[in-house]
Order: C-alpha cells, then structure tokens, then sequence
C-alpha cells in the first residue's frame, strides 16, 4: 500500500524526513509526498526542487490535507506550534507522526492522545534515537542479565552547538528540546518505570542560550534502580558523542558505552578480595531483527503500525511517560525539590 503524505515545516530538519522517505529501502515506494506546508511557502517550493517531488505547495495546511487527500501528516514544526497542527491532521483523519517533543506541556499531550483516541487514529512522536542499533544492543545485553540485577545507569552528554533559531531562545533548551531523547533512550534500555526526580538547571557564564543550558538530574526508577543525567548545550572542548556516554551498573559488575562503538564490560570473576578480580565479557551484537536505522526506523515502525492497526512503538500513549520525566526535571528544578513523576 502506499499512503500519501503531507509534510507540514519545511526547515532543516524536515530534509532528513525526506531522505529518509527517499532513500531507505524499507520505505520505497511506501509514501508519496503529496504536499509541503510551510508558513513561508517558498521553504516548501525550495524542497519540492531540491528533492525533485511530484508534490503541491502551500501554507494552509487543512486546505493541503484536503487537496492532496492525505493518509498521513509528517510534523515537522517547532514544538510551539505542534497542537493545533497534530489537531489538523486528526480531524481530517490522517494518522500523525510528529517530531519531537509530542506538546509542551503534559496537559497538551493529554489532549492530543485524547484526541487521537477520538478520531480513531494514531498519534507518534519521532524518538529516533531509541532506534539505533548502541541501545537496542544495550536492552537486549540487560535483559541478558548479563550484569545481574540492573542498579544503576548515569550518563553524560556534553556538546557546544551553536544552531541559531528558536532552540537558542526557548526556555528549557536542553531539558525539553534535547533530553527528551536521552531520558527516552534510559527509560527504554533499563525497562524500568520512572518515578521521581530531582534536578538543577543553570545557564552556565559564556552561554548562548538565553536559559537553561546546562542541567543535572537524579532519578528514580522503578526496582530500586537509579539514573542520573548530566548535561550541557554550552560545553566546548570535550565533546561526547550525541548519544551521550553512558555507565550501566549491575549486581554482577558493569559496562560503559561511549555512545558509539565502544562496549566494555566487565564482571565479577572472583569474590573476596578488597576489589574482587574482574573479567571482560563480550557486549553481542543485537539481533538483526533489532538493527535499526534511526530516523526511517520511526517511520517504519510507524507505517506497520497502521497498516497492522496496532499502537507504534513510540506512540503518544508511551512517549508521555518520556515527556513527563522532562517536565518534572523542570518543576524540580524550578522548585528546589524532589518531584514525583506522574503522566
């Protein structure tokens, strides 16, 4: 089957949408690109030229769902605009895959879930990174048990980018625009429920963000496991790679993944000593049904998931339970105290 498509915002980030559509095999000839929207109707005409689509342009975007007789609605928006264009594609009866974050605001995402639920559609959120193959690999080493019993995972993410726009103007840069995706990814690898946090967020001297730049967070999990996150959009000299590097603790020993190639792990070889001797233990490569390909893997998984009439896997549904971890990092932090996680 293939669904026809309407893309609505057509800045940087809707072209690797497109090369995703385009150039993963997984997804050819599954979607036609029927229609770009963009308030600036020459940012949509400019990616109909440069991607070469048989596809209409324009800047109203339910007269575009109505025109191009759009199965689905890729959103692509600032987050500031993301509700009334998910609403738009709902009612018109497209199922909407949206970039993150789903709303800026757990009563927004409420609405929109509910919203879903009433047109009979479904309503996903671009966690693209739970789909590269480093946390697949990781979740599938943890159920293993591999490590024992999990207690604990800790990861770092430090980068200095500079992107211009909104991001460097917005409240809670990191917190909402960034560690969606790192709390996502520990929510997914741990398998476990989150359930409190406290946080501190700063915007650290030499920033280029207007707030927020820079947070640490502690949090709870379920199964008496904890996650701590530190983090800055502001660092320069040492960067980590965008994935973070990460520290997974276990009841029999732990592993450490720079967030790219690097898996080391080690266990306990031998009890009762000071420091018990340990042993390296080989990290598996996932299996192949669990490779992935980021970006295009949302959209696969997303496009089974209609086809199958099933929930996707990042379906609004689940990524709240993410989303809530952001804002209760931001109400503790705002507060100065511990703050229970609730969707």
């Amino acid at each position: 089957m293939t669904f026809k498509a309407v893309l609505v915002g057509c800045g940087g980030m809707a072209k690797g949408w497109l090369r995703a559509v385009r150039e993963i095999p997984a997804l050819a000839g599954r979607i036609e690109i029927a229609g770009l929207v963009d308030v600036d109707e020459g940012a949509a005409r400019a990616l109909v030229d440069e991607f070469a689509l048989p596809a209409r342009t324009g800047s109203d975007l339910p007269a575009m769902l109505q025109a191009a007789d759009a199965d689905l609605l890729f959103d692509v928006v600032p987050p500031a605009a993301r509700k009334p264009v998910v609403l738009a594609g709902l009612e018109h009866g497209c199922h909407v895959l949206s970039e993150k974050p789903m709303a800026t605001s757990l009563q927004d995402a409420r609405l929109l879930i509910q919203a879903a639920e009433r047109a009979g559609r479904l309503h996903a959120v671009v966690q693209n990174r739970r789909f590269i193959s480093g946390v697949r690999r990781i979740r599938a080493f943890l159920e293993s048990q591999a490590l024992g019993d999990l207690t604990g995972l800790h990861c770092d993410f430090f980068l200095g980018p500079h992107f211009g726009g909104f991001r460097e103007e917005m409240d809670h840069p990191l917190l909402l625009d960034m560690a969606i995706h790192t709390f996502d990814a520990a929510r997914f690898m741990a398998g476990k429920v989150p359930l409190a946090v406290y946080a501190l967020e700063t915007n650290p001297a030499g920033s280029w963000y207007a707030q927020g730049a820079a947070a640490s967070a502690i949090f709870e999990f379920s199964d008496n496991v904890t996650f701590t996150y530190r983090g800055s959009w502001c660092a320069e000299g040492a960067p980590t790679s965008w994935e973070a590097a990460w520290r997974f603790t276990g009841t029999k020993g732990s592993l450490l993944w720079d967030g790219a190639e690097s898996f080391e792990a080690r266990v306990v070889a031998s009890e009762g000593k000071f420091l018990n001797d340990l042993a390296p233990i080989d990290v598996p490569e996932a299996p192949e049904a669990a490779k992935t390909h980021g970006h295009a893997s949302v959209i696969a998984e997303f496009l089974a998931a209609v086809e199958e009439g099933r929930r996707p896997e990042t379906d609004g549904t689940d990524n709240i339970k993410s989303l809530a971890m952001v804002f209760a990092a931001i109400e503790s932090a705002a507060t100065h105290t511990r703050v229970e996680i609730r969707e």
